[in-house]
């Protein structure tokens, strides 16, 4: 009797359907959530646990950069955070599937169709050199998933990393001028013109170097008084380079805590720290 195999492909949403992702080939088994699927979903179970070799890893795969896109996608929606998964769709929506969602095959993108697509990217005058290059990371990113899925052949996916960063200077490309700081006798001279809020926002930031985006992205429910150490501690949602450093927090002590305490109370932990509508 055939040895058995330790678990089940998983059963996965593509679009409308139920799929199993087996050996490099999508299995449709139908619309997802209906009892015709789940039946389909435990048939195939079972003809695999019986018969291992039902689908030899050898044989050719037959699934394209579109469905390859699609499938992570799905994933990336349960398991990135929002700023994330909108990068990915974007560059997904916008350039891989326009220029290979035409049925090519995923072990047919090579380092070549890559770099087409970073070109059209740079042609299209909406990324700085840095975010160019993160982008084509990005995109050999999902073919690395593809490869921990069995969807893509691991050689397919080493090739594309040996795809080099753009340079500076490099043609078509542009990269933005340093961010300099604002003087504190510029901070100092204008803070008495700035309605309470906005002052006590620009006060916490300063404290703490956040970035704008972080200080109004504070949510009532991100900041940690727990600890019992004295300090506060802010820990976003999301972060600008949270894929690439994990969650990070922001230590608050009693001058920041002094600016944030009128701005909590009542508040539920999902509001706003800071809202226009309270302003």
């Amino acid at each position: 009797m055939p040895k058995l195999i330790n678990r089940n492909p998983k059963l996965s949403k593509l679009k409308k359907y139920a799929v199993v992702y087996y050996h490099g080939k999508i299995v449709y088994l139908g619309d997802y959530g209906t009892p015709e699927a789940l039946a389909a979903y435990n048939r195939f179970c079972a003809e695999v646990q019986s018969n291992p070799t039902l689908r030899p890893p050898t044989e050719e795969a037959t699934v394209t950069v579109k469905e390859l896109a699609a499938a992570y996608l799905d994933y990336a929606k349960a398991n990135v955070d929002p700023t994330t998964f909108v990068i990915y769709r974007t560059i997904v929506l916008d350039f891989l599937n326009q220029l290979y969602g035409d049925g090519t095959l995923v072990d047919d993108f090579k380092p070549s169709c890559l770099k087409l697509v970073r070109e059209a990217m740079v042609q299209s005058c909406r990324f700085c050199r840095k975010i160019l290059n993160r982008h084509t990371q990005r995109i050999a990113s999902i073919f690395e998933w593809g490869v921990e899925n069995e969807l893509v052949q691991e050689t397919t996916w080493r090739a594309l990393k040996a795809v080099k960063p753009l340079p500076e200077g490099a043609p078509g490309t542009f990269d933005h001028p340093d961010r300099e700081e604002v003087p504190d006798n510029v901070i100092i001279a204008t803070l008495p013109f700035m309605p309470p809020t906005l002052r006590a926002m620009v006060k916490i930031q300063r404290l703490t170097g956040m970035r704008p985006g972080e200080v109004f992205g504070m949510r009532v429910g991100d900041i940690d008084r727990s600890r019992g150490n004295g300090l506060w501690y802010y820990i976003p949602g999301s972060y600008k380079t949270g894929e690439f450093v994990g969650k990070i927090e922001f230590p608050l002590g009693k001058p920041e805590q002094e600016f944030l305490a009128p701005y909590l109370i009542g508040k539920k932990s999902n509001a706003a720290v800071f809202s226009p509508r309270t302003a």
